[in-house]
């Protein structure tokens, strides 16, 4: 087969800053071979051992953080501030796993006859599959409980956002991880991601992007029973009640499905606002949607950069002619891959905008009339990944976040992603849990092991 390149571009500039070899099927079989080999040894290593290795690579992380943001920046048009954070989060995710190697504990198990336990296995080597949203969380989020666990990863980044991925392998190898164990396969998804997937030496994909895709690689895995974990689609509410805080909860909307310029999964993209304080909260949101600062992401005043691409800016610009009503705030023009927050008011709520994910800057008001209405607008959508209640009423707060039927809610906030706490979908957002004290047991085997005390 041809090799092919792979060329990223500045989201910003639409400038052509690096240009990647595609990984091939045969680079795909040859990297299996060294993962196999390096996760032997590296899953008979001491834990302890294991443990000092991640930590001393969380340490390198740490040292290179602003390079790894500045590089974000530049591939994938994320701000600076949350470039940062996004390099602070894989040192704490190596951290927090490297925490977990020593604590990955089998049961003993009462039984007659004799002694039972268990045995908590790697499975040997797992395929990420990571997305162009957040390059570097979303590949550590596996990566780094994968291996705490004694597997080995073979990470395809995204076609667009490979650059990340590629500097974070070459840390591992200078922190001490062995040849082999982490290695970055930058290629297409039919191609490099489809030989992941396909391929008999891989135990488990664990897969971060559209529905779409992830329903295909899920059939696909199924021909091998091969597990997969699937981080998938949203379509999230963002539910406010009339005796919510709603200064507060206006002021915090705009970057509730901004953030990232509304390319995450997890954007509270549905504001669902109770009738009788409809008109008072776009009042409260207009002004604060208008004065998002959208520009140069390496400003430290800018909250929002451009999307990831031209077709990304081709497909947000379908859904939202300029004829539909609602608040618009400003974008840069010229070069770059703008377009500006906006909110859309008066649809019906099956409107497309309404029901479907954009993964832009792009919400969309309704009104509800009581609790059990907003709760049949919350989940009349197939996906169910997160979302936001925002009441003073302790008692509603609970009964919401209990009929919502969604992974993770957060009550008077937004906040639904912490490396400390299980993250994962509800339907087509789904299946399986990342992140969380579990993190490290989704990449093992169970084993029961009967031990007879009869003569």
């Amino acid at each position: 087969m041809e090799r092919t390149e792979l060329q990223v571009l500045n989201p910003a500039t639409e400038e052509v800053i690096a240009t990647v070899p595609a990984a091939t099927t045969a680079d795909v079989d040859a990297a299996v071979v060294r993962a196999t080999a390096a996760q032997t040894s590296w899953a008979a290593a001491a834990p302890a051992d294991r443990a000092r290795i991640l930590r001393r690579f969380a340490a390198v992380v740490d040292a290179h953080a602003e390079e790894l943001a500045l590089l974000e920046v530049r591939e994938a048009g994320h701000t600076l501030g949350n470039a940062r954070w996004e390099a602070g989060n894989v040192r704490d995710l190596l951290d927090y796993a490297a925490g977990g190697v020593e604590r990955l504990n089998g049961r003993q198990i009462p039984v007659p006859g004799g002694l039972d336990i268990t045995i908590l296995e790697p499975l040997g080597v797992i395929g990420v599959i990571a997305p162009w949203n957040f390059p570097m969380p979303i590949a550590a989020w596996a990566t780094a409980p994968a291996l705490a666990a004694g597997n080995a990863v073979l990470l395809k980044p995204a076609e667009t956002t490979p650059l990340t991925a590629l500097r974070l392998a070459e840390l591992a190898l200078e922190a001490g991880l062995p040849e082999g164990l982490l290695q970055v396969l930058p290629g297409e998804g039919p191609v490099a991601g489809t030989a992941l997937v396909d391929h008999p030496g891989v135990a488990k994909i664990v897969f971060t992007g559209s529905t779409r895709v992830g329903k295909g690689i899920m059939a696909r895995a199924a021909d091998q029973v091969k597990r997969v974990t699937l981080e998938l689609g949203g379509k999230s509410p963002n539910i406010v009640f009339a005796d919510a805080d709603l200064a507060a909860a206006a002021a915090a909307t705009p970057m509730s499905f901004l953030d990232n310029s509304g390319q995450d999964c997890c954007a509270r993209t549905r504001i669902l606002v109770q009738r009788s304080v409809y008109d008072r909260f776009l009042e409260l949101l207009t002004p604060a949607i208008q004065e998002i600062v959208v520009g140069d992401p390496l400003d430290e005043r800018t909250q929002m950069g451009p999307l990831i691409s031209r077709a990304q800016l081709e497909r947000v610009r379908s859904y939202v002619p300029d004829t539909l009503p609602g608040i618009r705030g400003k974008a840069p023009e010229g070069p770059g891959f703008w377009f500006p927050p906006t909110v859309l008011t008066g649809l019906p709520e099956d409107a497309p905008c309404a029901v479907e994910e954009v993964f832009g800057p792009v919400a969309v008001v309704l009104p509800f009339e009581d609790e059990a209405d907003a709760i049949r607008l919350a989940n009349a959508t197939p996906y169910g990944l997160s979302g936001s209640i925002w009441t003073r009423d302790v008692g509603r707060a609970l009964r919401a976040s209990r009929a919502v039927r969604a992974g993770n809610l957060s009550v008077n906030s937004h906040s639904s992603v912490r490396y400390w706490t299980p993250f994962g979908g509800f339907g087509q957002s789904g299946l399986g849990r990342e992140l969380g004290p579990d993190a490290l047991t989704a990449f093992t085997e169970t084993k029961n092991v009967f031990i007879s005390t009869e003569a």
